[in-house]
């Protein structure tokens, strides 16, 4: 399988130097990667024959899943055929144009009836696109994840133009489709047998069991440029605005802001709001204030600035560096910054007025918009005065006026647009979400007392044989499990506030994803603390790291609509899978590293990985396969050689690799072996390790996000 590993690698670094097009013509849909895969098929054949399998139910499937899978994708590329078509609302077609430029005729016609876009409330974000289409007097519905089937052919909704033609993608391919879902469902049920078999490697594991650093916590205080009351303030973040396609409380584009600029989402002991209202009242002030981060140690030499913060009035007065702004991603990132200030400044980002069109259709406006024909004087002037009203009570320091303004204007929206103004308990969560998550001091404080209760846990086996200790034990086994459960009921909470506000389950972004794989740890540590006292240390440690990733760009991502592809169950299902094998993972390499830190847990640590790699890996073959039904449905391609693809299957094999080598005694568990086991664990994080980061931050693709 090494080969087929360095082959798979290769191939993303093509994609990345030259182009998709170029990996799939000289990497994987080369004559000689075809010859390779077939090669893995027969091996498995040759491996079924000469181990006598059929003795073992479970490795009899699996095997023989592997084989029909690949049998299965060279039916797909072999006799399959994929392409597209566009439809032109009351004209019939017959035929679709593959990715080849070949025209293939369709034994009927199909006919557009109308295209839609469907948007979500409130908002010009697209939900969902949708084409009725007719085919021989059969009406259908051909929308994202809603694909439309008949005669061997599927049809799936891939884009639109500008005239309103709808464009189809187009999918025949009934043998090679059938044949891999018949290797899946083996693979399926081979795993199955894994866990409960009771001849199976795992169960055997069972019955014989985890022991599982970098940042301090900083704060830092000086006076800050005037503001508005921390209560008027938060009155004026309970007023609806338009933020990325939605409706939600200001608060929420009030804390994006302040973390865009500063990397927190608090400066100075001040609120997200309040350092909103002191730009959108106080800009003179805030304008000579150092709050914009600067991250490039070169621009910040160029702006003049000795420390990691600079001020608006300095960006303005070096605005000639912006103008290669796109060719240098430091000077892109201050220049949006510079630009984000000036839209609050001019009141661009307060879309916080919905006005009804002709048609009767709400739309949110600023103060500056260009506003709609329809709208009655009493509304005009209302929306190009109210906040220069606003101006002159905070001039005069008549908070107390102001408070009654803003609750007014909530009012207002609530009387204008109540229908696209997300419910009450939505807006609770929300701005309960928005309070918990205002900085980076979870992660720095988890990764602290992970490395010192970590450390302390590779000594407490000598500690227990002093009895006068034993009070002291109890104190540093007791406090990480305790942590440990209430940072993963914490995370949970988040997870569910982000579901009850974006109205899906959150599981699209790296935080997101992240969050699951901390609570997944916990979740893990906590069942197993009784029997491996050491656990909770060790995952506290795990779940400090996460936290540090989710929080590295120094901001949660903002709740958001979702992509319409990405409007499907399959996503939770997909992402949930996936990240809870990627956890075990990384639950095995710290027990490795524990392990060779201290020689004495080496056996116990080779039986701990063991029970763990198997649920892992089953986990991450589940998802694979989870991905790849998704992928048919949304797209009618369930495998498409993209680097995340690829490199989620290189983790599959390279993780596949001890646990059949242990079965055959390559790892045995004692000696040197025990090792060479742990140092493969730990090596072998790096596959996971590319396919989260690696595939974001530099091979790209479909799949990637940051």
């Amino acid at each position: 399988m090494v080969p087929v590993v360095i082959v798979l690698a290769a191939g993303t670094i093509v994609e990345k130097l030259h182009g998709h097009e170029a990996a799939a013509a000289s990497v994987y849909g080369s004559w000689w990667f075809a010859t390779l895969l077939a090669i893995v098929g027969a091996a498995a054949v040759v491996a079924i024959v000469r181990e006598k399998m059929w003795q073992v139910p479970h490795r009899l499937l699996i095997f023989c899943s592997a084989a029909i899978i690949l049998l299965g994708g060279g039916l797909s590329t072999w006799t399959g055929s994929h392409g597209s078509m566009t439809l032109k609302s009351g004209i019939s077609y017959n035929s679709y144009e593959d990715d080849n430029g070949n025209a293939h005729q369709l034994p009927f016609a199909v006919t557009l009836d109308g295209f839609e876009v469907v948007t979500y409330p409130g908002s010009h974000t697209p939900m969902d696109f949708v084409s009725h289409i007719a085919v021989e007097g059969e009406k259908a519905d051909i929308s994202m994840n809603n694909i439309f089937k008949r005669g061997g052919y599927r049809f799936y909704q891939a884009d639109f133009d500008e005239d309103g033609s709808s464009i189809l993608s187009v999918a025949h391919d009934p043998i090679g489709i059938a044949v891999t879902y018949v290797g899946y469902a083996l693979l399926a049920v081979g795993l199955l047998l894994v866990f409960i078999s009771p001849k199976s490697h795992f169960r055997k594991l069972l019955k014989g069991s985890v022991v599982a650093v970098m940042l301090l916590l900083s704060v830092s205080a000086s006076a800050a440029p005037s503001t508005l009351p921390r209560q008027t303030a938060d009155r004026m973040g309970r007023i609806m605005v338009e933020y990325k396609g939605r409706i939600c409380p200001l608060q929420t584009l009030a804390k994006d802001f302040t973390t865009k600029l500063y990397g927190n989402a608090t400066y100075h002991r001040l609120t997200p709001e309040q350092v909103f209202s002191g730009w959108l009242f106080y800009y003179s002030e805030w304008a000579d204030e150092p709050i914009i981060k600067i991250k490039d140690g070169e621009l910040r030499s160029q702006l003049g600035t000795d420390g990691r913060y600079t001020t608006f009035n300095n960006l303005l007065t070096h605005q000639e560096l912006f103008a290669e702004a796109k060719n240098d991603k430091n000077l892109a990132a201050a220049n949006e910054k510079m630009n984000l200030v000036m839209m609050v400044a001019n009141s661009k980002l307060l879309k916080i007025y919905p006005i009804a069109d002709s048609l009767g259709e709400i739309a949110w406006y600023s103060q500056n918009d260009q506003l709609p024909m329809s709208i009655d004087d009493d509304t005009y002037i209302f929306v190009r005065k109210q906040l220069g009203y606003c101006q002159e009570l905070v001039v005069k320091g008549d908070f107390t006026t102001l408070d009654t303004v803003f609750a007014k204007t909530l009012r207002y929206q609530q009387k204008l647009a109540a229908e696209v103004i997300p419910s009450q308990s939505r807006l609770n969560a929300e701005r309960l979400y928005n309070a918990l998550t205002t900085g980076r001091w979870l992660a720095m404080m988890t990764v602290t007392l992970g490395l010192l209760f970590f450390a302390l846990s590779l000594f407490g086996y000598k500690w227990s044989a002093v009895s006068s200790q034993q009070s002291v034990i109890s104190v540093f086994r007791i406090v990480p499990i305790v942590f440990v459960g209430l940072l993963t009921a914490f995370l949970l909470l988040i997870i569910i506030l982000r579901w009850i506000v974006g109205g899906h389950a959150p599981m699209a972004g790296g935080f997101d994803s992240m969050n699951l794989m901390t609570v997944t740890l916990g979740i893990v540590a906590l069942c197993v603390a009784r029997r491996h006292p050491s656990a909770p240390s060790a995952a506290l440690l795990a779940m400090g790291f996460c936290q540090l990733v989710a929080m590295m760009s120094g901001s949660n991502p903002p709740i958001t609509n979702l992509m319409p592809v990405l409007r499907s169950p399959l996503l939770t299902l997909h992402v949930t899978v996936i990240m809870i094998a990627y956890a075990l993972f990384l639950f095995v390499m710290i027990c490795s590293v524990a392990a060779l830190i201290k020689p004495s847990l080496r056996e116990r640590m080779v039986r701990t990985n063991l029970l763990m790699l198997y649920p892992a890996e089953a986990l991450l073959a589940v998802g694979i396969m989870i991905g790849a039904l998704w992928a048919n449905i949304s797209w009618g391609n369930y495998w498409s050689w993209d680097p995340k693809e690829v490199w989620a299957l290189i983790t599959l094999i390279i993780y596949a690799i001890p646990l059949f080598a242990t079965n055959n005694q390559a790892f045995k568990p004692s000696g040197t072996q025990e090792i060479k086991f742990h140092i493969y664990c730990i090596v072998a994080i790096l596959s996971v390790a590319t396919t989260y980061f690696g595939v974001n931050l530099i091979l790209g693709g479909i799949h990637a996000y940051n």
